[in-house]
């Protein structure tokens, strides 16, 4: 019990740590923040004049898939940072002192919460100045924005694993970039699955970013009865199954990652 009070409180530590790098490097939190309101905007008023949808307008299809979007590229931070502490050896000094070797990345992947929570709520005032609104209950509401921020943190486990991994960071944005691209377009984020043609079409469909991006249209109430009604099994249980994936990234991805950090220290 007293290990795991140390743990918690060396993690809070690190996180402490990594607030404060934010404050002093601001273009971090100006990215975050200034990438989802261009998205929203360029999507909104360019894409959302040329594609029509029955029942409802672009916009309020569009914004849950630019959520989800931010998060998976906002993430790419987590493992962006961890790469550069460990080519700086940051990680060494860690090493020297008395603290839980959890501590690191759960102190790293927590500020980076932060960061994503902010980017969620910037993100969701733009969209209600362009005309995005919640059509479901507060409680509906609630869920939808609790779902997106577990996504958002067990994805950062994931490129903490990634970063580890490759140890670089100019290797890590590369395959970070290879790699997230195709999950966020080869979704339902910014089309309608059921229009994608042969094998694109399951992909998509059994895709986690497009059953977060319908759980989350269903829970803020951004749907249309005149849409197609989705028939793969993953969009017709999308809230239950994208709330699973988060606890899946997380039970695999923490001991991987802590593993590797491990490992990366015992260098």
């Amino acid at each position: 019990m007293n290990a795991l009070r140390l743990a918690v409180a060396d993690g809070v530590t690190i996180t402490k740590r990594n607030a404060l790098k934010i404050r002093r490097v601001p273009d971090l939190l100006g990215g975050v923040i200034m990438l989802p309101v261009v998205f929203v905007l360029l999507f909104t008023y360019v894409f959302g004049s040329m594609i029509s949808l029955p029942g409802m307008s672009y916009g309020e299809y569009l914004l849950p898939g630019i959520f989800v979007m931010t998060i998976v590229s906002s993430a790419q931070i987590t493992g962006y940072t961890l790469t550069q502490d460990l080519q700086k050896g940051i990680f060494d000094r860690f090493r020297t002192l008395p603290m839980a070797p959890s501590a690191v990345l759960v102190g790293q992947t927590v500020s980076d919460l932060i960061m994503n929570l902010t980017s969620i709520v910037t993100m969701a005032l733009v969209g209600l100045l362009v005309g995005w609104r919640v059509h479901s209950s507060p409680a509906e509401a609630a869920l939808g924005f609790f779902m997106l921020v577990l996504f958002s943190y067990a994805f950062s486990w994931v490129t903490a694993t990634v970063a580890l991994a490759l140890r670089t960071p100019e290797v890590f944005n590369n395959v970070a970039t290879i790699l997230s691209f195709p999950i966020v377009f080869l979704s339902n984020a910014f089309v309608d699955s059921t229009r994608l043609p042969g094998p694109l079409r399951p992909v998509a469909e059994w895709n986690p970013v497009s059953t977060l991006v319908q759980g989350a249209r269903e829970l803020f109430g951004n749907t249309s009865p005149a849409m197609p009604v989705p028939d793969a099994w993953p969009l017709r249980h999308a809230v239950p199954v994208s709330l699973l994936w988060s606890v899946l990234l997380l039970a695999v991805f923490v001991p991987l990652a802590l593993r590797l950090y491990r490992k990366a220290v015992s260098r």
